[in-house]
Order: C-alpha cells, then sequence, then structure tokens
C-alpha cells in the first residue's frame, strides 16, 4: 500500500473523485498543512488555522501509479484558482499536491511542468508541492459525504 495526499478545494467532490478509482483501496477527508494540533472543520473554516482541505488516498502501486493519481487530480480541479475553487474561497481550498516521499515530489513536479508546457491553462498554474505532514481526519460527518446522499459530484 502506498499514500498520496490532495488539496483541490472542498474535500467532499475531491474524495468521491478518488474513492471510485480503480486501485485506490481508501481514502480519508481531513487537513494538513497547517499549525494547530487536532483542528476542527470550523476552525479550518476560518482561513487562519493554515490547514488545507485535503483527501489522503491509500492506494495499490501494483493497480494505479502516483503519476495516474496526479494526472485525476489535475483533471478535476482548476489549478489557475489562488486559494480558492469555484464559490470556496480561502487558504484551505489550495490546490496542493502533499508528498510523502523524494519520488513523489518529483513526479509531482513533472507533471505540474508539463500542465504548464502544455497550453492547456491561458492563467499560471498555482497548486503548491508540500511536504506531508500530519493528516488531521475530518469529522465522521465529513467522510464519503456525497455517497452517503447518494451524489456522485459538487460540481458547479
Amino acid at each position: 500500500m502506498a499514500k498520496a495526499t490532495f488539496g483541490g478545494g472542498c474535500f467532499w467532490g475531491v474524495e468521491e473523485i478518488f474513492r471510485t478509482m480503480e486501485g485506490v483501496n481508501a481514502t480519508r477527508v481531513g487537513y494538513m498543512g497547517g499549525e494547530k494540533e487536532k483542528p476542527s472543520y470550523e476552525e479550518v473554516c476560518t482561513d487562519k488555522t493554515g490547514h488545507a482541505e485535503v483527501v489522503q488516498i491509500d492506494y495499490d502501486p501494483e493497480k494505479t501509479s502516483f503519476e495516474a493519481l496526479v494526472d485525476v487530480f489535475f483533471d478535476n480541479h482548476n489549478p489557475t484558482e489562488l486559494n480558492r475553487q469555484g464559490p470556496d474561497v480561502g487558504t484551505q481550498y489550495r490546490s496542493a499536491i502533499f508528498y510523502h516521499d523524494d519520488i513523489q515530489k518529483q513526479l509531482g513536479e513533472e507533471k505540474k511542468q508539463a500542465l504548464i508546457a502544455s497550453g492547456r491553462f491561458k492563467k499560471d498554474i498555482v497548486t503548491t508541492l508540500e511536504p506531508a505532514a500530519t493528516f488531521w481526519e475530518a469529522e465522521e460527518y465529513h467522510q464519503q459525504y456525497l455517497a452517503k446522499r447518494g451524489l456522485s459530484s459538487c460540481h458547479i
């Protein structure tokens, strides 16, 4: 098993995309990259803790690759929006790859550079690559939020 962690806006939709992907064994939503220990959703929403809403993924590298996960990540959010996704605004909604080792860092940077070179977006890619830190699991009602409600996405 391997881990990957991404922040791409509200974690509900990001989780649902990865949760149903071949080779993904488990997903959990939570918070990463901030200063406060054991932050609550309400605290993260103040935009004062420094955390991003993230999805942590347990995946089988024999069935899917980190590169494939990064491709899905970039295909399912707008990496040009700084500290926001659609109507959600704040650093907690930043576009970020939280790498768990030097290989993930390198592959994430290569994918980001390839996306820039592709010209697919007219604006700058603002996705950050940040070292994975403590993952604080979100409250239970956030886990598989869309699936529990029979929804497959929350995209506007």
